[in-house]
């Protein structure tokens, strides 16, 4: 095994199991379009280059000397297996923004779990391949001594030229002429699993997007789900996260809907901008 197949391999391989009758979906439905047909190759390199993606940022992210974040209760002090509900929690949005993130969350359960949400929209934002958006993000939602120590290695991952050729993009970042770049992270839910004093252990589940929409987009928007796990610190009267860790899943049953129109995708992400504030 070489040493990128160790860096990138185990962390980004994301599998999808389509359940059978015993997991109480039923049978997996194909439709009669795609029955017997193997997915393009097209398809496939999309997909490993979104694993590629994710592992490379998971590496660059990765803090050696941080604990596994296990142990403690769940919500309410349980053993961390309670549903959690899925309308707004009581307390009420914050009023303030650094950079452009939501700040200032209140010293709670609530908070911290609102404020987990919000930077991970920020990190896997399309602003991360930035220069001057991503040190303002990464300042805005690290520890200030996790913010300096990650920014080179977070600089290194964005900017390799080869790294961003097989994504699609330019030398600098950019989208080619004609294509809308899109790389977004949608929350569907979060978990506290230990909380007390100054930091906190915080479960969320999203789902991604990631890629090229266009007419000539060789590689195009598609859907990834991952369950993160961050270890969140108070420091300056704030929340900041001092470390995190991924795995793949929940992976919901895909329906037989029709992909829409590279028109179609880059239209919606045009008309539809990213949430401003989550939980």
């Amino acid at each position: 095994m070489s040493d990128d197949d160790d860096l990138f391999g185990r962390t980004g391989e994301t599998r999808t199991r389509l359940p059978d009758g015993a997991d109480g979906y039923g049978p997996a439905r194909r439709s009669a379009r795609s029955a017997g047909r193997s997915p393009s190759r097209s398809v496939v390199t999309v997909v490993g280059v979104v694993v590629l993606l994710i592992a490379a940022i998971a590496f660059a992210n990765r803090d050696d000397s941080s604990s596994d974040g296990g142990g403690g209760g769940g919500r309410g002090g349980g053993n961390g297996t309670e549903a959690a509900p899925t309308a707004p929690t009581g307390e009420k949005p914050v009023d303030g923004k650094a950079g452009g993130i939501p700040s200032g969350f209140p010293k709670s359960q609530q908070g911290v779990e609102s404020a987990t949400a919000n930077y991970a929209v920020a990190l896997g934002s399309a602003d991360m391949f930035d220069k001057t958006r991503r040190h303002a993000i990464v300042d805005t939602v690290y520890t200030p001594t996790v913010a300096a120590k990650r920014k080179p290695a977070l600089d290194k991952v964005y900017t390799g030229e080869s790294f961003l050729s097989r994504i699609g993009l330019n030398k600098d970042g950019s989208a080619p002429d004609g294509t809308t770049f899109v790389s977004r992270m949608i929350p569907v839910g979060t978990k506290v699993t230990k909380f007390g004093g100054d930091s906190a252990t915080v479960e969320i589940w999203y789902s991604s997007l990631f890629g090229l929409a266009g007419e000539n987009a060789e590689n195009p928007v598609t859907e990834s789900w991952f369950t993160n796990t961050y270890d969140m610190r108070w420091v300056g009267g704030d929340w900041k996260v001092a470390d995190f860790k991924q795995k793949d899943g929940p992976v919901p049953v895909g329906r037989d809907q029709r992909a829409s129109t590279a028109d179609d995708m880059a239209k919606a992400v045009e008309e539809y901008g990213g949430f401003t504030y989550a939980r």
